[in-house]
Order: structure tokens, then sequence, then C-alpha cells
């Protein structure tokens, strides 16, 4: 496995998990959102990591376009 789980917060049917990839050196968000059903994620900058974590769906739609669904970045959230 190439991603290594930094951080993970669940709150109110929501899960946010902040990754790195050992192979790419990028940092991503893996965003499960239990209301809605729907699991995405998004690469950030890392000097935006921690916020970007702490405000995932600001960070999504600054991003512009629809974040994308990642099935490696899902399993390694759900494997920590």
């Amino acid at each position: 496995m190439t991603s290594k789980e930094l951080a993970h917060r669940r709150q109110d049917g929501l899960e946010v998990t902040l990754l790195w990839n050992a192979r790419s050196n990028e940092v991503s968000i893996d965003l499960v959102d239990e209301a809605s059903q729907s699991e995405f994620a998004f690469v950030v900058d890392p000097s935006c990591a921690l916020d970007a974590f702490y405000h995932p769906f600001v960070y999504a739609s600054v991003l512009g376009g629809e974040p994308w669904h990642d099935p490696e970045l899902a399993a390694a959230s759900q494997e920590g």
C-alpha cells in the first residue's frame, strides 16, 4: 500500500481522512458522507492539508469541478 493515514475523524455522519501517498508524494482528503451515502476524494496542497482536513467542503469547492472517487484511497481509509 502506498497511502498512509495521517489523520482521521468522524462526526455527525461525516468521516474525513487525511492521506499521504508515498509514491506520488500527494496529500489527499477522503470524505464519506453517511447521510447522502457518498464518498469522494481530492488532492490538496500539502501546505493546506490540515486546514482542508478540518474544512473539506470549502477546499472541494475551491478546487473547482467535481471531486473524484478513488477506490485505492477509499480502501486505505477503511483499513485504518
